[in-house]
């Protein structure tokens, strides 16, 4: 479990970069600028989600 973690944490960072490489500063929510913010946003909270799960894990694991 802790190797599918980190490997869903590279997979977020991989996106949230691939996704920064699409944004149009001038105009951030239109066109392929728009699909690229949402992307970032939804790697972001994948990432965070994965945090959780991890510190869930080693919560479980003192309180045994």
């Amino acid at each position: 479990m802790k190797i599918f973690i980190y490997i869903l944490l590279a997979i977020g960072l991989g996106l949230i970069i691939l996704n920064a490489t699409k944004l149009d500063f001038s105009n951030l929510l239109e066109g392929d600028s728009g699909v690229a913010v949402i992307g970032i946003l939804a790697a972001a909270c994948a990432i965070l989600l994965a945090l959780i799960l991890r510190v869930s894990h080693k919560i479980k694991k003192k309180t045994k």
